[in-house]
């Protein structure tokens, strides 16, 4: 009998890994899994029209974060980053409404959209949202509420991720989780020589999770329209 295989196509060769690739792919995931949301839709437009850097999570990310803080049954949230508040507003979806979250922001300008955004979104009661410098409000945060957080998410500069993961252990309890984006930076976080104090903090990150034995971490690389990056997470033992 003849062998069909011989005349059979061969099969197309996988596309080259690109950005232009993982960004179809992540539309792709986006428009199969998440319905459509207007007040977050208009988040975006907010966060674009501020003139914001493009650095938010996506909404797929968005949604795993979501997703992450209702199966946890979170009550109490930490958010180190707020930016426009897409990441908080998915975040503070998942509480109940005797729930709390609260958001540090550096910057004055992106804080008051990250408000007005909040209002949209009819969450502006469990979000509470300080300005200043993360380091210097992170005390406050400490001494204003002392029961642990359930949920922190790091989200913020990464040349202090070792100081912000310290206090979010401070913060925490046995079970808390702990997520911190970025920590791939295109593959970056491979150069132990990088002049780059974000490199190096993230780099430092690692060690101190490596060294940790209060916590059990790992991380996840991710590429998708914003690049090749990853997180962090790690759960308090």
């Amino acid at each position: 009998m003849p062998d069909d295989s011989l005349s059979a196509p061969s099969p197309e060769p996988p596309p080259e890994p690109s950005l232009e690739l993982w960004t179809a792919v992540d539309t792709f995931l986006t428009n199969a899994l998440l319905a459509p949301d207007p007040v977050l839709d208009a988040v975006l437009e907010a966060h674009a029209k501020g003139n914001l850097p493009p650095i938010a999570v996506t909404p797929a990310q968005g949604k795993f974060l979501h997703l992450l803080a209702r199966i946890m049954g979170a009550k109490q949230i930490l958010e180190i980053g707020t930016l426009a508040g897409y990441s908080t507003i998915w975040l503070a979806r998942a509480l109940p409404p005797e729930g709390k979250l609260i958001t540090l922001e550096f910057k004055r300008e992106h804080a008051a959209i990250a408000r007005e955004n909040f209002q949209r979104a009819g969450l502006a009661r469990q979000i509470e949202l300080l300005e200043g410098p993360a380091l210097d409000s992170l005390p406050k945060v400490a001494a204003a509420h002392p029961a642990p957080f359930d949920l922190i998410f790091i989200d913020a500069d990464k040349k202090n991720n070792p100081r912000y993961f310290e206090w979010a252990l401070k913060l925490s309890r046995p079970g808390t989780v702990i997520i911190v984006d970025n920590v791939i930076r295109d593959g970056q976080i491979l150069d132990p020589n990088s002049k780059d104090s974000d490199i190096q903090g993230t780099r430092a990150l690692f060690e101190l999770l490596h060294n940790e034995p209060r916590v059990s971490a790992t991380a996840v690389p991710v590429a998708d329209s914003k690049g090749y990056d990853g997180f962090a997470l790690a759960l308090v033992l």
